[in-house]
């Protein structure tokens, strides 16, 4: 027999995941709106798709426990979702943009592989294994999208330290009476 409070606070995190789940489905499409790269927002959007396959997996659990997924609003999320939304407002352009963008999307989904690994250890110690086969699922897509986001960092952070050397050589030569230090004496 399992205890009592060691299955709410599971159900509790299952909770704390729906509610952070939900708010990503609302941050993805303005992540995907404001990528310059067609490789980020088409990145961004299938990762929309898959949160909602999230969600659905979240929903199962829930059904079959009797419980409802709502009542609890996931802080840490909001937080992530807020910062995703200032780097935005900056005034960051191209593949700078880009490079902030996915600094912010890798903060989430770090937070959710720790959430979800977390999740279906609960789920197994508990004997729910249905769950944690559903959990596992979920934290493997959230591995491979995280291993996405490395990947093609790699190629726009190397595009946005250019396109700041570029800019900041063009704004010194074009300064009466001053030189870049690459071209100093």
């Amino acid at each position: 027999m399992s205890n009592e409070s060691f299955k709410k606070l599971y159900v509790d995190e299952l909770k704390d995941l729906y509610s952070a789940e939900n708010q990503l489905i609302k941050a993805l499409p303005k992540m995907a709106k404001a990528a310059v790269s067609e490789e980020l927002r088409e990145g961004f959007e299938a990762h929309l798709e898959q949160t909602t396959g999230h969600v659905q997996r979240l929903e199962t659990i829930f059904q079959s426990l009797n419980e409802s997924p709502k009542g609890k609003k996931c802080a840490a999320m909001e937080g992530l979702v807020q910062e995703g939304a200032e780097v935005m407002e900056e005034d960051l352009e191209g593949a700078v943009l880009d490079a902030a963008l996915i600094g912010a999307a890798q903060r989430v989904e770090h937070y959710e592989i720790a959430a979800y690994g977390t999740v279906c250890e609960f789920a197994k110690v508990l004997g729910e294994m249905k769950h944690a086969s559903l959990l596992e699922k979920t934290l493997e897509e959230e591995s491979q999208t995280d291993q996405k986001l490395t990947k093609l960092a790699k190629k726009i952070n190397a595009q946005a330290n250019e396109d700041t050397s570029s800019q900041e050589d063009e704004e010194d030569s074009a300064k009466p009476g001053r030189r870049s230090p690459k071209h100093a004496a």
